[in-house]
């Protein structure tokens, strides 16, 4: 069976690490969804929201420092546990 994550991996493995990624979630806009996307970065980290124009989601980017491509997987991992959350 592939995996959920494999071609990202892939385009991920061309790339050197440790290296700045950026993570795009959408998620409704509930404080509790983007209080659990917030708590997976760490303060270092460069979060930015944007609300749709209805306002019934939220936009969330995150820069963050990754180590290796394990580290990207598993984030993206952690935050798929989130409900109505889609990452792109």
């Amino acid at each position: 069976m592939v995996g959920l994550y494999d071609n990202l991996r892939v385009q991920l493995e061309l790339q050197e690490w440790p290296n700045v990624y950026l993570f795009k979630f959408i998620v409704p806009n509930d404080t509790e969804k983007i209080a659990k996307i917030t708590a997976l970065f760490d303060d270092g980290s460069d979060l930015n929201y944007q609300p749709s124009s209805k306002g019934t989601y939220m936009s969330v980017s995150a820069k963050e420092l990754m180590i290796d491509v394990d580290s990207i997987i598993e984030k993206y991992n952690r935050a798929s546990e989130i409900e109505g959350l889609v990452a792109l």
